[in-house]
């Protein structure tokens, strides 16, 4: 589902992320009686939502059409009725413009000094700066070594969900390439709730759900997720299997640019393989430096 727009207001997003979310309960996970017969929607009704949530039917039903605003108090009820975790009750504040303002216009971003300085002091460990849309703004060339030249990636294509949805190399190089994808999808649509006006976003989201089906599926499942930390594993074409942990640091100086760094345990073997990887990059480096005069 693209980011559907009237008038410049995201057409009820806040109603197809309620839907969602209520079609993937039951009855028996709320604590509501279960007589096993057949039901005429999957998950729970509109009106066991309402009753749970001590709202009228009525409210409830506006509220999924998109006919009225839901107070705050509402949300936390409805975060807590349907079982939403931080992350989506988050979204959900956002959708219902409560914890948000409305993008301004921005131009492109470039990589804050001191994000800049980070990079060029991490040699023994990858890492990139994102920013907006997961716009790559920087890398270092462990980053580079890690996961592709991002050198040779036109800037207005050097974009991480465009890269993990549309070039083949990342279905092998992430041994779980549908979970990266899916939380890459997540992160993108967390913040299409923050800058739902945003031109560019909108023009991703659209360009990858006309190339990629399952990006459109994951994309309408209103799934979000924040940049936070987590742990991947790579088949890396030189060094082989590595088990990486990755951590997101915002910038305070500009919120929407966060850098990520993959680490691994001491003395684990990825950590050595990541100090093969960063040998044979500086290798790589000076093989292609110019000689000297």
């Amino acid at each position: 589902m693209l980011i559907g727009m009237t008038g410049n207001v995201p057409l009820n997003e806040l109603g197809e992320f309620l839907k969602k979310r209520r079609a993937e309960l039951s009855p028996r996970t709320v604590g509501l009686p279960d007589n096993g017969g057949p039901r005429r929607v999957a998950g729970l009704r509109r009106e066991e939502v309402a009753q749970l949530a001590s709202i009228s039917i009525d409210y409830y039903t506006r509220l999924e059409q998109g006919r009225m605003q839901a107070s705050a108090p509402v949300l936390d009820t409805l975060a807590r009725v349907l079982h939403l975790d931080d992350d989506e009750r988050g979204y959900l504040f956002q959708l219902a413009g409560k914890t948000t303002t409305r993008a301004r216009s921005r131009g492109r971003q470039k990589v804050q000094p001191q994000l800049q300085r980070v990079l060029d002091d991490l040699t023994a460990t990858p890492a990139i700066v994102q920013g907006r849309r997961g716009d790559i703004l920087a890398w270092n060339a462990l980053a580079a070594a890690l996961v592709t030249d991002f050198s040779r990636i036109p800037e207005k294509h050097r974009n991480y969900p465009r890269l993990i949805f549309t070039d083949p190399a990342m279905r092998t190089l992430y041994a779980d390439w549908e979970t990266s994808a899916r939380l890459a999808v997540a992160q993108l649509r967390m913040e299409a709730a923050q800058y739902p006006e945003n031109s560019r976003l909108i023009e991703l989201v659209g360009e990858l759900s006309l190339c990629d089906k399952q990006f459109a599926q994951w994309w309408g499942d209103h799934r979000v997720a924040a940049r936070t930390v987590g742990t991947k594993t790579l088949n890396h074409p030189v060094v082989g299997e590595l088990v990486l942990d990755w951590d997101t640091l915002t910038a305070n100086t500009d919120p929407d640019q966060h850098l990520t760094v993959w680490t691994a345990a001491p003395d684990s073997p990825t950590h050595e393989r990541l100090r093969i990887l960063a040998s044979w990059t500086a290798d790589q480096n000076l093989l292609a430096s110019p000689p000297l005069a």
